[in-house]
Order: C-alpha cells, then structure tokens, then sequence
C-alpha cells in the first residue's frame, strides 16, 4: 500500500457506511473534483469509535454497498483496509498506513465530525499526517459560529486549515435509510439503485 499512488493527492473517505448513501456519493465527486484529487479511498470501518453500531452489523455487506455505489467512477478505491484490521478503525492508523513520500493525503470530515475532532484518537497527530477537508451536512445556520470556534482552535494548534467543499448540503443520513427499510417504505430516492437492490436481496435492516 505504501508503494502505491505514490506522488498523487489522494483523498480519504471513511466512515460506517451503514447503508452508503446517494449523499455519500454526491460529496465524494465533489471532493475529487474541487480538491483536485487523483484518487479517493472509500473506507468502510470495521468497528467505528465514536458511534454504536447494529450488534447485527456485517462490515462485509457494508463494503459490498460502497463496491456498488462507487462502480464506475474512475479514481475511487474502495478499500476494505479496516475491516481487515479489525477492531475499533482510528484514523490515525489508516493514514499512516497510506502514508508515503510525496503523497498528499486529504482527510475528508462532516459537520459532526469537525465539531468532535478533539475528541478522536490521537487527533494532533491526525493533523500531521493530512490536510483536512470537510463538507456541511445540514442548513443548521445555528452551527455556524460552533463550527468557525473549532476550525480556529484546530488552526491555532497545529497550523492546518480545514478547506471546505463548496456545495449544497443534502439533508440524508444512514438512520433514516435503515428506518425507511423497516417500516417497508421505499428507499430509491434515498440510495443508488444497486444499493437497493442488494438491501432488498439481502433483507438488509428489517429487523
């Protein structure tokens, strides 16, 4: 891995994916296009640290969703890195093992987790390690001035800005998805089509 993609500005998408979404999808072009990247890794997380998780959840079927959401889209790399690793997924672990001379890794974060940031795993040396990224996820103007708060802290501290992605945020999450699917409401608004279908044959969240 660390011989790969050498020279390149690569982004880094992770999360629980729990499903992946057509959110997820439309902000991953955005990141590839406005950060100029030459490759974005899509990484679902084995066990994710700073959420629950379905004690029912298969990480497999998570990679497999991310697999059909992103087929087709050149430069994405859908990584099963972490759910190999197992356990809890620190970041601070994926981006060392993505680390290589001359490669700019950027580290793409939502609202939630710009706000949270100082609480990750090893945070400072997160900074170290990427230039950050990150993308609204809501319209909450009641946010604003919390978010420009910690982007300052952030700054103050390890001399990284935080870059942000241009674009209107869509209002979706994975929750809403997974109470969709069991109340039996559809769900192709909410998610690409081979996602759905692979919900549907797998009988994903009915429980």
């Amino acid at each position: 891995m660390a011989e790969q993609f050498a020279d390149t500005r690569v982004g880094i998408y992770g999360g629980t994916f729990a499903p992946v979404h057509n959110a997820h999808v439309e902000t991953a072009k955005l990141f590839m296009e406005q950060m100029r990247l030459d490759y974005l890794f899509v990484i679902p997380s084995a066990i994710p640290p700073h959420k629950e998780i379905d004690p029912l959840d298969n990480p497999m079927h998570r990679l497999k969703m991310c697999e059909l959401a992103f087929a087709g889209m050149d430069g994405v790399v859908v990584s099963d890195m972490e759910i190999k690793r197992g356990g809890k997924s620190y970041t601070v672990d994926t981006l060392k093992a993505l680390s290589a001379k001359g490669r700019r890794l950027l580290l793409l974060c939502g609202t939630d987790m710009v706000l949270s940031f100082d609480t990750w795993y090893k945070y400072k040396e997160i900074l170290d390690l990427c230039y950050p990224v990150y993308m609204r996820r809501e319209k909450d103007a009641m946010l604003d001035t919390m978010i420009v708060n910690k982007l300052a802290k952030y700054y103050k501290e390890s001399g990284k800005m935080f870059r942000k992605l241009v674009g209107e945020p869509i209002e979706l999450n994975s929750t809403e998805i997974r109470e969709a699917v069991k109340a039996g409401k559809s769900i192709s608004r909410m998610v690409p089509p081979a996602v759905e279908k692979y919900i549907i044959e797998n009988r994903l969240y009915k429980d």
